[in-house]
């Protein structure tokens, strides 16, 4: 019954995207998303270490998939997400282990927690679509414990492939081109009832010196997950051609470059750990 419901609960979410050639696969891991957080878990683990007993603030938690993912590692977690019918989808997720998650609607520029209630934040997926980057990197601050980690994913404004859109260099054309191609392409989401920024002009994407500055000034020291993996051997490619090709890099002692050179140029998104200074 509670499987019923959640997957009646996301299915009106997902009806912008019946353009995916593999929608249905698609479909199939948002419904279960819970199931697909491995790799997420991964880069949480890294910046920060085991999640067990860890204070965790899943912000913009989405349909729940990480939230419910980390509860079920033992993380103590607080789920906060602007979109009203989300939250109840993260709750029937949660409902479906047994889980009783704390769930707050809220936007990310003004959150409904005290000082430094929290040793873990993450917001996957969640800066580009908010009023204020500035204001939600400061409530970041403000609610991490002096010494606690933030993993934050930003969206490059030089992305070859539109995170959002799964179009090739529109990033790289004017956004009023950009927009009137993605209409073109039937790629817009004027049809879902989504409450925060959607619109690619809209959106806040950034080169990643900006997003390091930024993040920066709100009292962060940041590191780029990827690249720390990289350089410990741990990071992963799932194509055999980029094995072969990063290990003939490594061998040149070029990996480290050719990598800078992607995320400048190409990569379609960051992932940052920001550790809040003292």
């Amino acid at each position: 019954m509670t499987t019923t419901r959640l997957e009646r609960a996301i299915d009106p979410w997902l009806r912008h995207m019946t353009w995916r050639r593999d929608f249905a696969k698609w479909r199939e891991r948002r419904i279960n998303q819970e199931r697909y957080q491995d790799e997420r878990m991964r880069l949480v683990e890294h910046a920060a270490g085991s999640l067990e007993g860890q204070r965790l603030l899943d912000l913009g938690a989405g349909m729940g998939g990480f939230a419910v993912a980390a509860a079920l590692a033992k993380a103590q977690v607080t789920a906060c997400e602007f979109n009203p019918a989300y939250c109840e989808i993260i709750r029937l997720r949660a409902a479906r282990h047994r889980l009783s998650l704390p769930i707050f609607n809220a936007a990310g520029e003004s959150l409904p927690f005290g000082k430094a209630s929290f040793d873990l934040v993450v917001a996957w997926d969640v800066l580009e679509h908010v009023q204020s980057p500035k204001a939600l990197l400061s409530e970041i601050a403000r609610v991490l414990r002096p010494g606690g980690h933030c993993v934050l994913t930003a969206i490059n404004r030089r992305a070859w492939i539109d995170p959002h859109y799964h179009l090739a260099g529109i990033n790289w054309l004017p956004r009023p081109m950009a927009e009137r191609i993605i209409a073109e392409r039937g790629r817009g989401k004027g049809g879902a009832a989504f409450r925060d920024l959607q619109q690619l002009s809209k959106m806040h994407y950034f080169h990643y010196g900006q997003i390091v500055r930024l993040c920066k000034r709100h009292g962060f020291k940041v590191k780029d997950l990827r690249q720390e993996l990289l350089r410990r051997g741990e990071l992963h490619s799932p194509k055999l051609t980029h094995r072969v090709m990063r290990a003939a890099l490594r061998t040149i002692k070029l990996e480290g470059l050719a990598y800078r050179i992607q995320r400048r140029w190409y990569v379609g998104m960051f992932e940052l750990d920001l550790e809040r200074l003292t």
